[in-house]
């Protein structure tokens, strides 16, 4: 099934309503032909106005918004030769499976030889075939999505734009359709925005991610980029389960080494900072996987943070040990340990209430400006 596809550029675009609210600011970011573009962050962020705006649904206040090359800021929404899939499918209840999907093809007055062509195409596709004569009633959630993908399809439009398509479903029938979607899109070549506020959707399955914070886009790039890198604080603890540990302290800088101090202790940091950061407050980041539980009572060194253990969740190969360190640093640790050295260090030994510690490795933390939350 031979598809078109287009680059689709976003050049500081901006979006304020009547009332002065400002819900997207500046946004730019290329999705390049053939890509899988996910917009996250949480409600509210801008992420499906953003997304609207591409569909022509949402006016453009400012900014420039191009497709295949072409400014359409200014274009009907029918011009832009985009489809978009919604998060209620929106299929016709009176009418079948086939009608629904032919849909857009009869309103363009395709010959229905064709139409059938095209129709029986996406359903094999999606695994559908057997549904067409069937009421959307008749189908569960997931064949009521696929319906609705299928009818983008059949347009074969440059550009698929999706608003948590899968948020209705649940917890099983979404890493399905994740991974159909996955395997659609890269059966078809096509160019596709997707809107989550899913952080595991996001990181599964986006070629490239636009992370979205009060309308402002935080950081643009690959998944593994973004959760190696983030690129603020914000970043660094919305991409990741359990959230990257952040810590509030100072650098002092000795000899050539910076370190970072909390209220019980230092961290010996792998790069040395410039003077410029010398007692400047900062925050560390620890993502929970980072780190190792510490046996012994009274750990030696400098890298480890330690507290009173509030939860213990054994989640199959991993378990989260959550750390009150109020006296520390005014918050709670969270450290992902594996199976293995979990049983080594006596998991099952460890109880509510004792005191633990975690080493921190110098190579693992992540630092940012504690007033603006960018990345140092």
């Amino acid at each position: 099934m031979p598809f078109p596809m287009a680059e689709v550029k976003l050049l500081n675009l901006e979006k304020r309503y009547d009332n002065d609210a400002h819900a997207v600011k500046g946004v730019t970011f290329t999705a390049r032909d053939g890509e899988f573009v996910v917009l996250v962050g949480p409600s509210g962020c801008g992420k499906t106005t953003t997304l609207r705006m591409v569909a022509g649904l949402e006016e453009i206040t400012s900014g420039d918004l191009f497709i295949d090359g072409l400014r359409v800021n200014d274009r009907e929404p029918k011009d832009r030769d985009v489809a978009m899939v919604f998060q209620n499918y929106a299929l016709y209840p009176h009418m079948t499976v086939f009608q629904n999907m032919a849909f857009p093809l009869k309103m363009r007055k395709v010959p229905k030889p064709e139409i059938k062509i095209q129709v029986e195409e996406a359903a094999k596709l999606l695994g559908i075939e057997q549904h067409l004569k069937k009421k959307p009633k008749e189908l569960s959630g997931g064949e009521r999505q696929r319906v609705a993908v299928g009818r983008a399809i059949v347009r074969r439009p440059k550009v698929f734009l999706f608003d948590e398509p899968l948020s209705n479903l649940d917890a099983a029938l979404r890493t399905q359709m994740r991974a159909e979607l996955k395997r659609i899109q890269r059966r078809l070549g096509a160019t596709m925005l997707y809107v989550t506020h899913d952080q595991i959707e996001a990181m599964t399955m986006g070629d490239k991610i636009a992370v979205m914070n009060k309308g402002i886009l935080e950081q643009f790039g690959s998944p593994s980029e973004i959760y190696e890198r983030p690129a603020t604080s914000f970043v660094a603890r919305f991409l990741g389960s359990p959230a990257m540990n952040i810590l509030p302290g100072g650098i002092v800088n000795e000899a050539g080494t910076s370190f970072f101090v909390y209220n019980e202790g230092e961290i010996k940091l792998k790069i040395g900072l410039k003077d410029q950061y010398e007692n400047r407050n900062v925050h560390i980041g620890v993502r929970p996987e980072s780190v190792e539980l510490i046996s012994g009572e009274n750990p030696s060194g400098q890298n480890y943070v330690r507290g009173k253990l509030i939860l213990i969740e054994p989640i199959g190969s991993v378990t989260h040990y959550y750390l009150d360190c109020s006296d520390a640093f005014g918050g709670t640790f969270v450290a992902s340990v594996g199976q293995p050295q979990s049983a080594d260090l006596g998991h099952e030994r460890l109880k509510l209430g004792d005191d633990v510690a975690f080493g921190i490795p110098g190579s693992a933390v992540h630092l940012f400006d504690r007033e603006t939350g960018k990345r140092i």
